[in-house]
């Protein structure tokens, strides 16, 4: 049988998907929200598809909200914006 692959939700369009094919949101220590392009960062992790639609969603629907049960300013998401349309290596 093979290993079990983990699954996370897209807090954006509510999907499941592989861990590989998401985004992780990060939510640091000093309530910080950063883009853990690694995925192996501490801290409490959302997850997103790797989609600006998603983005979107999670901004109109509050999901980071939720996840980090803390408000998010909108610098934090147009900041998340930017990484989005220039993603890290992988």
């Amino acid at each position: 049988m093979g290993k079990k692959i983990p699954l996370r939700q897209c807090v954006g369009c509510g999907e499941m998907k592989s861990k590989k094919e998401m985004m992780r949101v990060l939510k640091t220590a000093d309530d910080g929200i950063v883009l853990d392009v690694t995925g192996k960062k501490n801290g409490r992790g959302a997850y997103l598809c790797v989609s600006k639609d998603c983005l979107q969603k999670a901004r109109k629907n509050r999901g980071l909200e939720r996840s980090f049960k803390m408000s998010i300013p909108e610098e934090i998401y147009d900041c998340l914006e930017k990484e989005f349309d220039e993603p890290g290596e992988k």
